[in-house]
């Protein structure tokens, strides 16, 4: 599912125009959000992709660590994603510096 950071309205994973408000969700929506954000981070080295345990083999297949300037950090909601309820995969940031 993706989720529009504009008005939180949930939509299937191939839908790439907010259906409530128009939003480009290519960049408006929550994880694309998420992911600017890590990238803008000088504090995140890295960007880890994280997929839930009942994930399907291609979500699972992409889980793991990111170097951020590697142009290598997959798309999601991954294309080909066999889940259910549509692709639960997330961005998170990996912060090697804690502190002030």
């Amino acid at each position: 599912m993706r989720e529009c950071a504009v008005c939180n309205t949930k939509t299937d994973d191939h839908i790439l125009e907010c259906l409530n408000c128009g939003a480009d969700l290519t960049t408006e929506s929550v994880r694309a959000r998420s992911l600017k954000s890590i990238l803008e981070s000088p504090r995140a080295s890295h960007v880890f992709i994280v997929a839930p345990d009942h994930a399907c083999p291609v979500c699972r297949d992409s889980q793991g660590t990111y170097a951020k300037d590697s142009g290598q950090i997959p798309a999601l909601p991954h294309e080909g994603c066999s889940c259910p309820d549509g692709c639960r995969c997330r961005y998170e940031p990996l912060v090697v510096e804690v502190g002030p």
